[in-house]
């Protein structure tokens, strides 16, 4: 890898390397949970359209509760646990603390159980709802309905998804930008590249003078904006590229 080049010249005795870290659905996959979409455009059987856009929740809100539902009781699953590539990770911000910073697409917890502390939920989270008034979220893993009431109104309102939809703002896009500015490695771990403002990413990273490495099943739809790329399971690759770190974390010191 490139990578140990680039990292001994940014670690040193009086300086650190940060790193931030792109996760899609590829990471969790092998933790049992399914892409977000396959190739024919649906999610989990469902057309896109029908379970993650505002449109679809205002014609059919019986089904997108229903749907998501259904996710989050999979996810809750005892079967469905932190595979190596989520461990790594969170090895990985408890080696460089504040210094490594991972911005999630994936909607489940299973970062947060596999040791990271430092997430960024740019797409939301299965494990909350959101007022449909003032939007402000709360934890639930319960199933949500149309009889579920947020407690921060009077009259209290409808609950929905707490999940960033298309045609919605992904949730802390000021502090993603703040931190792929200041990077010094970019790294992006199963996605597709396909799906904005995730997939231009890499592209402000490179401009911002990031060295940028993409760890993918297969080649993202724009693994040519990578100056590195390394192809496999996620639960190897990702497990190598925290121990590199690791050692030359070490010897720096």
């Amino acid at each position: 890898m490139l990578t140990d080049k680039i990292l001994l010249s940014k670690i040193s005795k009086n300086s650190t390397c940060k790193i931030v870290v792109l996760t899609g659905a590829g990471i969790s996959a092998e933790s049992g949970l399914k892409t977000f979409r396959d190739n024919n455009g649906l999610w989990e059987n469902h057309a896109i359209k029908e379970v993650a856009t505002p449109e679809g929740f205002a014609r059919n809100p019986d089904l997108v509760y229903r749907f998501y539902n259904e996710l989050r009781a999979q996810l809750l699953d005892e079967t469905v646990k932190p595979n190596p590539a989520h461990y790594a990770l969170g090895k990985l911000q408890s080696l460089m603390g504040n210094e490594c910073v991972i911005v999630t697409q994936n909607v489940d917890n299973l970062h947060e159980r596999g040791g990271a502390t430092n997430v960024i939920h740019m797409h939301g989270e299965l494990l909350s709802a959101k007022c449909g008034k003032t939007n402000k979220s709360v934890i639930s893993h319960d199933d949500v309905t149309r009889e579920s009431r947020c407690t921060c109104c009077s009259p209290a309102q409808a609950l929905r998804p707490d999940i960033v939809w298309f045609g919605e703002m992904p949730y802390h896009m000021d502090d993603i930008e703040s931190h792929l500015y200041d990077c010094d490695i970019f790294v992006s771990i199963g996605t597709s590249g396909n799906v904005y403002p995730a997939a231009g990413f890499v592209n402000f990273a490179n401009q911002c003078g990031a060295h940028s490495i993409e760890l993918n099943l297969d080649p993202s739809d724009i693994n040519t904006a990578f100056a590195e790329a390394h192809y496999g399971p996620a639960s190897k690759l990702v497990v190598e590229f925290v121990e590199r770190v690791q050692s030359l974390l070490q010897n720096s010191q």
